[in-house]
């Protein structure tokens, strides 16, 4: 299975801004697309944003805007960035990578994740 480190999680004020990061540090299968979702405390894992390998990015309507999702190829490397956060944004942020780019919103289409990293947005 691939393996992928997530980072750069805390503590923030709301209003306050956060960059997650990413990083692949193994390769078991051709990654054509990786995610971003969110788990807060008793709720189902949510879909946040996905960027394919050449850079297209897939929102859904309900979290549009609202975050920001690159890669940098060289580093292996995808990010997440959050301005103004609020306390609803407060979860377990997770990523994930998968073959091919549909069906993104799904978790169940993506064959490995991340540890996860805490966010935890305080009013």
């Amino acid at each position: 299975q691939a393996q992928l480190a997530e980072s750069g999680g805390g503590r923030v004020q709301a209003g306050g801004s956060l960059r997650l990061s990413c990083m692949i540090l193994r390769r078991t299968f051709d990654i054509s697309a990786m995610g971003w979702f969110r788990q807060a405390s008793g709720k189902a894992r949510e879909f946040v944003r996905r960027i394919t390998t050449s850079g297209h990015t897939y929102v859904v309507e309900s979290v549009k805007g609202r975050f920001t999702i690159t890669r940098d190829n060289a580093k292996n490397t995808m990010y997440l960035k959050r301005n103004n956060l609020k306390p609803k944004d407060t979860a377990v942020y997770y990523c994930g990578a998968k073959r091919g780019n549909s069906s993104s919103e799904n978790p169940e289409t993506y064959e490995a994740w991340g540890q996860g990293t805490q966010v935890t947005v305080s009013s």
